[in-house]
């Protein structure tokens, strides 16, 4: 569990170790299905003027939002991540520039729209980057704020078992010993205290999904993508209310 007696530090670019982010979508269509199906749900007949994918990679999800919104900025930090998405990205009017969530280099109130996706796994204390994202958004925009999570059905099991309460602090899962003393965090997050952190930075919840509810190796041996897929359409809304699966999508508003 973390320990925030003691700070930790954050590590923004990540991803210049040596670390090809584009290779660990290799064999994750299902993953990248679902999270497309559960932007699109939360998003579905609303239009913003500007939007912006904090942390986002390569640009994965930059096409989808351009759907959403006449303009669309990748803001990553990683700029390696920025020269893999000049390939992806080849062709389209989505701007990319480097900064990082607790950084944001927008005017108050600019954006409209909102996305950080896969990037709450690495912030143990994310209350700086949750302050820069209501900073930038416009009075009642939107905001869809993906958290990994600590409290999904198998977890909510075993504490069950235990006889233990779900932690409310971030939880660390590295699975393997840091290599270097600033190395990047692989946290967890109970749902409920993310959500108070949100409200406190004026980030008000207006609805969440339950997302990649069939992520397992096994399952995905057995069942084809388009099977997988229809599932978790079905499954998103139906088990967002016991934080059912391993990621949470949140869709909030700027009071």
């Amino acid at each position: 569990m973390t320990d925030h007696n003691e700070p930790s530090k954050k590590v923004a670019n990540q991803y210049e170790r040596d670390y090809d982010y584009t290779k660990y979508w290799d064999n994750r269509d299902y993953e990248n299905g679902a999270e497309h199906i559960a932007i699109r749900r939360l998003l579905k007949g609303n239009h913003y003027r500007k939007a912006a994918d904090i942390g986002g990679g390569f640009g994965r999800l930059c096409l989808l939002l351009r759907t959403f919104s006449d303009e669309v900025t990748l803001a990553e930090p990683a700029a390696t991540q920025l020269e893999a998405a000049k390939k992806v990205l080849a062709g389209t009017d989505i701007k990319q520039v480097q900064m990082q969530a607790d950084d944001l280099k927008f005017a108050d109130g600019e954006l409209d729209l909102i996305t950080m996706v896969r990037v709450m796994h690495h912030i143990p204390e994310p209350s700086a980057e949750f302050a820069e994202i209501s900073r930038v958004l416009a009075p009642g925009g939107t905001a869809i704020i993906e958290v990994a999570n600590y409290g999904h059905f198998k977890n909510r099991r075993r504490h069950k078992k235990l006889g233990t309460p779900l932690p409310t602090a971030p939880v660390d899962i590295r699975q393997t010993k840091a290599d270097e003393p600033d190395a990047i965090a692989f946290v967890n997050h109970n749902i409920d205290t993310v959500v108070g952190q949100l409200a406190a930075a004026g980030l008000v919840l207006d609805s969440k999904l339950s997302v990649s509810n069939l992520r397992s190796q096994k399952v995905k041996k057995v069942l084809p993508k388009s099977v997988m897929l229809a599932a978790e359409r079905i499954s998103q809304k139906r088990l967002a209310k016991s934080d059912f699966g391993p990621s949470i999508f949140l869709k909030l508003r700027k009071s």
